[in-house]
């Protein structure tokens, strides 16, 4: 199997901007050359490769759909790795950001009002950050800056889970 970058895979320009509409058309028809009805009388090998396409097709769009996942890859692409697993250092103002949400989120001890205040805070800041990183990674290329607002943003996702789940809990 020939080794394709997931925005080649779809046919798109490999910027952290992406078309959610075009990607799964796109998608969607590259789903329809590989599914298994059309290769059920096809030999085995032949229903193989179209099983790792598949495969290979849903791991890309599940990539680009996911904006963390795609900021990783374009910025592990450009040579430039999170490191996450081993590099776990953060400036001290986002330090500080994470300790108050979490103070805030279990001082709030199930109180929903409260939750949903946290949530908007965050989903703002959130939104801050991808604006940041889109301009990083499409606009100046500051691949110092992309990597950082990546593992900001791997932070704040984890954390509105943790917000997600203190909504169901409550």
């Amino acid at each position: 199997m020939a080794q394709f970058s997931p925005y080649q895979l779809f046919g798109l320009k490999p910027t952290y901007a992406v078309d959610l509409k075009r990607l799964e058309s796109a998608y969607q028809a590259a789903m329809l050359k590989v599914h298994p009805d059309r290769f059920a009388d096809r030999s085995a090998a032949e229903r193989r490769v179209a099983e790792q396409w598949s495969t290979r097709i849903n791991e890309a769009y599940q990539l680009l759909k996911n904006p963390v996942k795609r900021a990783a890859w374009l910025c592990e692409a450009a040579g430039h790795p999170l490191e996450s697993e081993t590099n776990t250092r953060m400036p001290a103002d986002f330090l500080m950001t994470q300790i108050e949400w979490r103070e805030a989120l279990e001082s709030a001890d199930g109180n929903k009002d409260k939750i949903a205040a946290l949530r908007a805070e965050t989903e703002t800041v959130w939104r801050e950050t991808e604006e940041r990183l889109a301009r990083a990674l499409d606009g100046s290329a500051d691949w110092t800056a992309a990597v950082d607002l990546t593992r900001r943003l791997m932070f704040i996702g984890r954390f509105l889970e943790e917000v997600t789940h203190a909504e169901k809990n409550n």
